[in-house]
């Protein structure tokens, strides 16, 4: 682990120091918190999983902290600690206290069996450093009101309400078809604790930047049962000729295409509204592939999840591949030396969800050298190893596994995770 500065030491957070951990964040952040909003977003730190670096006088200097999450993967799911809450006093930069932590949370998520770490990176160029690879794109639209959808048979027979969003009704309602809806999809976190449900759905007033109430769009069938939502909140606008107001979505699934179509034509044509701008969907969503005039909306692409493989075996064996597959990869790790070296990967059984895989040590000569940076960008399906060796990042040895190799680690679905943890 790499040394602290002298008297600074590495200390879980009991939850009677949570004011001292969080006041650290909000240094780090440049946030100011509001007390009522604080009084109405659940806590959903877990607090067995927080640490921080204390200062020879006691107080403390940088914080971090993680969550218990099964982070979806091709064909299954694995152990992850969901690194969140990282933060450095800006009087305490540049002295080692981040890499130090990320050590110690490496090393600790390791002893609790989790074979990969999963973030949002605040900085996009700090996490690389330390053995991240950026897995997977959002895409976020903005969609002039009206836009045409194509058609979709059976959307026309669902029916749609509109209601002012209530954390205690629609809790449940949400996190049922968010899980559902991104069922099989690599990344699609699930939102573990009640805590995080709930904070989906809260509202407080100093979210709505002078807009109105959240507001929950639901999509139901013939017997009730919701299909699909959208949690979302206009903002009064006017200006010529009139009203123009725009439509702010926080978050949209739905269980199936005509539930997305009924859902979307209802939200691109309120009244009084000139547009919508949707919140962090996939790179392959179906509302990308809906719209008539695909050109007219505005998309704005951002780098979404990260991921660190702790655990190279462990890790590649829990996900399923898209073909068959016998090739020793060469890896690199300056931060866990007991991932580097040859890993030679083997599938095995195919089945509905893809190839199994079995990851052994090898003395054998490398058919790619890679970093683990890039193995983790590969990782969920949604990053290409021929791309990387196009740029130089991923070395091809034995000429031919590059391809092989670039088509068994691909998968089908577009990873993402639809919210920040």
């Amino acid at each position: 682990m790499t040394p602290l500065p002298d008297g600074y030491r590495i200390v879980t957070v009991p939850l009677d120091r949570k004011d001292e951990f969080r006041a650290v964040n909000h240094l780090a952040f440049a946030f100011e918190p509001d007390e009522k909003t604080s009084e109405i977003i659940p806590d959903q730190l877990e607090w067995d999983r927080t640490a921080a670096v204390e200062r020879p006088d006691g107080t403390l200097a940088a914080v971090h902290a993680s969550y218990d999450f099964d982070l979806p993967v091709p064909g299954g799911e694995v152990a992850c600690a969901g690194l969140t809450w990282v933060g450095v006093r800006p009087d305490e930069r540049r002295r080692g206290l981040l890499t130090s932590m990320i050590d110690f949370h490496f090393a600790r998520s390791l002893e609790r069996g989790e074979a990969v770490s999963a973030l949002f990176a605040a900085e996009m160029p700090i996490y690389g450093r330390f053995g991240y690879g950026s897995v997977a794109d959002d895409v976020r639209l903005k969609i002039p009101r009206g836009a045409r959808l194509r058609d979709v048979p059976g959307s026309a027979e669902l029916t749609v309400r509109f209601d002012t969003a209530d954390a205690d009704r629609h809790t449940d309602l949400v996190h049922t078809i968010h899980t559902a809806g991104g069922a099989g999809r690599p990344g699609w976190m699930p939102r573990s604790s009640d805590a995080m449900r709930r904070g989906r759905v809260v509202d407080p007033p100093a979210w709505r930047d002078g807009g109105e109430s959240l507001r929950i769009v639901t999509v139901h069938d013939a017997a009730g049962e919701p299909r699909a939502y959208a949690l979302l909140r206009r903002k009064e606008t006017w200006a010529d000729p009139g009203a123009r107001y725009p439509v702010h979505v926080r978050e949209a699934v739905a269980l199936d295409a005509a539930a997305a179509h009924r859902l979307w034509s209802f939200v691109l044509d309120l009244d009084l509204t000139v547009e919508v701008n949707t919140g962090m969907l996939p790179a392959d969503d179906e509302l990308l592939h809906l719209l008539v005039d695909a050109r007219g909306a505005v998309p704005r692409f951002s780098d979404n999840l990260w991921v660190r493989l702790l655990d190279v075996p462990t890790a590649l064996e829990a996900r399923r591949y898209s073909s068959a597959l016998d090739v020793v990869l060469e890896v690199t790790d300056a931060r866990l030396p007991q991932n580097a070296g040859r890993w030679r990967l083997t599938t095995g059984d195919a089945d509905a969800s893809g190839f199994t895989a079995r990851v052994t040590s090898t003395d054998d000569e490398p058919d790619l050298r890679l970093d683990v940076r890039e193995l983790a960008a590969a990782y969920l399906g949604g990053r290409s190893l021929a791309a990387y060796a196009r740029a130089g990042l991923v070395t091809e040895v034995a000429p031919g596994t590059l391809l092989r190799a670039a088509t068994a680690f691909s998968w089908p679905v577009a990873p993402v995770c639809s919210w920040v943890f």
